[in-house]
């Protein structure tokens, strides 16, 4: 984690609980759309949006899922996509998860993850990486929230959790509704109606699900 990017993060966002898991705390913007500005975050530049200084729904949703049902990763090796703040990876660390690593391919999100983890008593191993042509290693268990919100990102995205699901990992993921979901390769698991910060999402609240990947083909025997 660089210092340049803890400070930014420090400076930028507020440590406060997470209004759906308000068991977990992180550092959070107060004021979203000056931040976005602020880092070009309409992909301007090559800086990445700001993800990782809120509480985006599908994080929210898998995240408490996470929290009632500690089975799902107490004990084994997890694997936190596109982790953002970091809030879904704490959240399975809080619930006994054997080892969790976060992979961002924005540095101040590392660090956002870094210190959000710090915050919580929790061990998160963030790291800097784009990992969607690779593989998930060693993960039991892969979580992704809020990852399919653009087309290009949906198509290597659901690859990468492909190849994983058939590795042997089990594969959950949270979503509220993103148009690029390929909702036909997933089976509900469970839904919230999570609070969003309404500048960003245009509404309050919006209902999320968690999924489970299914990875054979659709229509295929099972």
């Amino acid at each position: 984690m660089s210092e340049l990017s803890a400070a930014f993060v420090r400076l930028h966002a507020r440590l406060a609980p997470v209004a759906f898991v308000p068991e977990v705390r992180l550092h959070q913007a107060d004021e979203p759309i000056g931040l976005w500005e602020l880092t070009e975050g309409e992909f301007r530049s090559s800086q990445p949006p700001p993800f990782w200084a809120f509480a985006w729904a599908g994080g929210q949703g898998l995240a408490r899922y996470v929290t009632d049902h500690p089975e799902t990763v107490a004990g084994r090796r997890v694997l936190d996509l596109a982790s953002g703040s970091g809030l879904v990876a704490i959240a399975a660390a809080r619930a006994g998860a054997a080892a969790v690593r976060a992979v961002e391919i924005d540095e101040r999100a590392v660090a956002a993850v870094a210190l959000n983890a710090h915050a919580n008593g929790v061990r998160v191993d963030a790291e800097l990486a784009d990992v969607l042509d690779g593989d998930a290693g060693d993960a039991e268990v892969l979580l992704a929230g809020d990852v399919f919100y653009s087309e290009a990102m949906a198509r290597r995205v659901l690859r990468f959790l492909l190849r994983a699901a058939r590795s042997g990992a089990r594969v959950l993921v949270g979503d509220p509704g993103r148009a690029f979901l390929p909702r036909e390769r997933f089976r509900e698991l469970a839904g919230y109606d999570v609070p969003v910060p309404e500048a960003l999402e245009s509404v309050r609240v919006k209902h999320t699900t968690v999924w489970e990947l299914d990875p054979a083909p659709p229509g295929a025997a099972r």
